[in-house]
């Protein structure tokens, strides 16, 4: 069996140096994500914002004069891969703090590592809600799952004035905490729940499931899930002649689902972070520039690797301190401007903000709305 730490890809990312920099003219960062395996097209994305925040900063002089340095580990998506990859970073690279790219299992599993050590830890994307409950220097950029969840509840009751709702989705930690979400929100929306169904994250071929979906001919379908399995199943749907709008979130958000779902794919309004159309100069700068760097449209992922990156270094600076409480507690009371809005935190490390809806139209997301009553989607403080 192949040690998990030999997968790691052990990058070293120090923009424009020949040579490694040394430790006393160096911040060392750490970073882990699904850079292999079934979640690898994430990982890439949430890796080259990373990067390309980190190559930004610095051109533009580093922290105080020091390089910044990325110590990349590859995960695999697998959470038994997160903790020995945890222990290295802090034990090995000796980090000051540490970014996960990664989806909620590898995230949750490291959380606690990190917080035993006392080391910051952001989480760009990972919605599970015991992340940040793993202790108080634990954060997340991104929607907890629940609050998502409520969004797209009221998505669906207030904007789309839809009723009959079909559940649809994974099962596993992202399927059920955004279902959760959704469930305790339906009633205040009169949205009736006609089927509750759930797949497999290795399905692709949704014959069976297809035709009970159109035989409960749903209004909307509600169907947490990740690019690779929501791609085949609207596609399947559409061929078979369910016209029920689709609801998605992030896990669709990228390039990747609307390839594989084809011509199927248009239409579909998905809930996110990241507003493609927005003309905040934050957001513009990091569309611009990501997508002139990597030759590729920008999806959810890198723009939440992006921004956990920069609050980050943004923290760093503005805390004159590589101690890891001084650093935690100048993440606690700021806030900070970032590719997927300005974001400032609760006493949870859970982040408060707008949700982003976006439409697939002529082959590329574009803003459908905003949900921004903060109110609503205020994630829980304990």
């Amino acid at each position: 069996m192949r040690n998990p730490l030999q997968l790691v890809t052990a990058v070293i990312f120090a923009a424009s140096l020949g040579t490694a920099a040394s430790a006393q003219d160096s911040v060392k960062i750490g970073f882990h994500a699904p850079l292999t395996g079934f979640a690898a097209a994430d990982g890439k994305s949430a890796r080259q914002g990373v990067e390309l925040a980190v190559k930004e900063a610095n051109a533009a002089g580093g922290l105080g004069g020091k390089k910044i340095v990325l110590v990349t580990y590859d995960d695999e998506g697998k959470p038994e891969n997160a903790i020995p990859i945890a222990n290295k970073l802090i034990g090995q690279d000796k980090v000051i703090m540490t970014v996960s790219g990664s989806y909620s299992g590898p995230t949750r599993a490291a959380a606690a590592v990190f917080q035993r050590a006392g080391m910051p830890y952001i989480s760009a994307y990972a919605i599970h809600p015991d992340i940040t409950r793993a202790g108080d220097f634990v954060f997340r950029t991104g929607m907890m799952g629940e609050v998502q969840g409520r969004a797209g509840a009221k998505l669906i009751g207030e904007t789309l004035k839809k009723k009959k709702v079909e559940i649809v989705a994974v099962n596993n930690d992202f399927g059920q905490a955004l279902t959760a979400g959704f469930k305790e929100a339906a009633p205040k929306f009169g949205l009736e729940i006609v089927a509750e169904r759930t797949f497999g994250m290795a399905d692709r071929q949704f014959g069976p499931l297809v035709t009970q979906i159109k035989a409960d001919n749903p209004e909307v379908i509600y169907a947490p899930g990740y690019f690779f399995n929501a791609g085949p199943l609207v596609a399947q749907l559409r061929a078979a002649g369910v016209t029920a709008d689709v609801i998605g979130q992030e896990g669709y958000d990228g390039q990747r689902f609307i390839e594989i779902a084809g011509k199927a794919a248009e239409g579909v309004i998905i809930t996110t972070s990241l507003d493609r159309d927005s003309q905040a100069p934050a957001t513009r700068a990091f569309i611009t520039d990501y997508e002139k760097e990597y030759k590729d449209r920008v999806d959810m992922v890198a723009a939440s690797g992006y921004s956990a990156i920069s609050v980050a270094l943004e923290a760093l600076k503005k805390a004159g301190s590589q101690d890891g409480k001084t650093i935690r507690d100048t993440i606690r009371q700021n806030t900070f401007e970032t590719a997927i809005g300005k974001l400032a935190f609760n006493n949870l490390g859970e982040v408060k903000k707008a949700v982003q809806v976006q439409v697939v139209k002529d082959g590329n997301f574009h803003r459908y709305g905003v949900i921004d009553d903060l109110q609503y989607l205020a994630p829980p403080e304990r």
